[in-house]
């Protein structure tokens, strides 16, 4: 006779961890709670690990929509806005994830290292050769799609290209909108926050359509996986995409010499960012940018020992499993959903729509055309462009299950959004 299985809650039988969410979040509402980094993941995994599986479990929900991770963003998003986090728990979590602490940016440089990393260097090539046409292909369809929902609301293509088109496809707030204000207050003289007002509503729509998309387009590639690959890397008939790091035994030795090969290229990106070559053409790159580019030479280069290199791959595994949901609360504490709510009128809505249905259809198109699979171009190249930069690009990548395609999502927001810059400043000059 089989023993019957504990349901599990959090990866614990379900009343321990119903125990433990309790014990978590009572110091949170009695504001006795700490505002260290342990405080504040008590009152982080107090709303995860809740909204996590009830994402996980809702039907429908965790098919098409996009589970636990998508679940728990707008959760604490909602709760933020009903008022049922207390002012201090709220103002500790965006200081750890994104602020002071800044948890955002060693996740997000845990990913890119492992994840680059555990790709073989020929197939690895091949993808970042053509991943800038993919991009270029999502931008001309969305400027395509979006002027044309533009006339029917009245919106001339010009104003649909500098209003709409630019702001939504330009990386995200502080390396899109932000810097996007700053020209066009150069060459108008008008104030930087008179267009920003107004972009950061259209890419507030555009983001939650493009995290929703994301969650559609996992469906799309489980109901035709000829379309889609291994979630972990673009190419089409590429062998054994991913490094098969299985075989290989790694030490804590090996995680620690991981560790410290991602603090050194992250720390390459910013010397090049601050220092050597902040700008090119006038366009400021990111720091994220130059990281890519440095850890893709020592992927492709082979210099790095197999060992280290698992090692990185195990290390990008357990944060883009475990720290997940971390990355969705602190996300959720930092978006205003009532930006959201103010800006869902039927012109913007269908405008904003139609530029990341075009994203969508034009990074997938030309994606396939060079040998990727559209499911997964059309999220990075495509969707990752269309959304609010480096948390966009966790949101749509954890919708869509494919978080190990961080890298080619940082590349869309931040090399992709260098481009959209220099275009910018172009159309800004003639146009304007």
């Amino acid at each position: 006779m089989e023993e019957k299985k504990e349901l599990k809650f959090g990866g614990m039988i379900w009343w321990q961890a119903l125990i433990c969410i309790v014990l978590c979040a009572i110091p949170m509402y009695m504001g006795t709670q700490t505002g260290s980094m342990t405080g504040t993941l008590c009152s982080i995994f107090a709303m995860a690990v809740l909204f996590n599986e009830i994402g996980e479990r809702l039907p429908i929900w965790n098919t098409y929509i996009g589970g636990g991770l998508l679940m728990t963003f707008f959760g604490v998003a909602l709760m933020k806005y009903f008022g049922m986090i207390p002012e201090d728990a709220i103002a500790n979590i965006n200081s750890f994830v994104s602020d002071d602490a800044n948890f955002l940016e060693f996740y997000i440089v845990m990913l890119i290292v492992g994840s680059v990393l555990a790709l073989d260097k020929d197939i690895l090539i091949r993808s970042f050769v053509g991943y800038i046409p993919a991009i270029l292909g999502g931008l001309v369809m969305a400027c395509v799609f979006g002027v044309a929902a533009g006339m029917i609301f009245g919106v001339s293509p010009v104003d649909t290209i500098i209003k709409y088109v630019l702001p939504v496809m330009g990386g995200g707030n502080g390396a899109g909108a932000v810097p996007l204000s700053n020209i066009y207050e150069t060459v108008t003289g008008d104030a930087a926050a008179n267009y920003y007002a107004f972009a950061i509503i259209i890419l507030t729509v555009a983001n939650v359509f493009a995290i929703i998309g994301s969650a559609l387009l996992n469906t799309v590639g489980q109901k035709f996986p000829s379309l889609t690959g291994d979630k972990k890397t673009l190419l089409r008939k590429g062998g054994n995409l991913a490094r098969d790091d299985k075989k290989i035994k790694t030490t804590i030795e090996d995680m620690g010499a991981a560790l410290l090969l991602a603090l050194a290229c992250f720390s390459v990106g910013r010397i090049m960012n601050k220092t050597i070559l902040p700008t090119i053409a006038g366009a400021a790159i990111h720091q994220y940018a130059y990281m890519i580019i440095f850890v893709v030479i020592l992927a492709a280069t082979g210099i790095i020992p197999e060992n280290v290199r698992a090692a990185a791959k195990r290390l990008q595994s357990f944060f883009s499993g475990a720290m997940g949901i971390v990355i969705m609360v602190g996300m959720g504490a930092d978006f205003d959903i009532a930006e959201l709510f103010s800006a869902i009128t039927p012109g913007n809505v269908f405008i904003a729509l139609m530029i990341v249905l075009g994203a969508i259809i034009g990074a997938g198109g030309v994606g396939y055309l060079v040998g990727f699979y559209p499911v997964d171009s059309a999220l990075t190249a495509g969707l990752c462009m269309a959304n609010r930069g480096g948390n966009g690009d966790l949101a749509c990548l954890g919708a869509a299950d494919r978080m190990d395609l961080i890298a080619y999502a940082q590349l869309s927001s931040r090399l992709g959004g260098g481009l959209v810059l220099i275009i910018a400043s172009f159309v800004f000059s003639f146009f304007l």
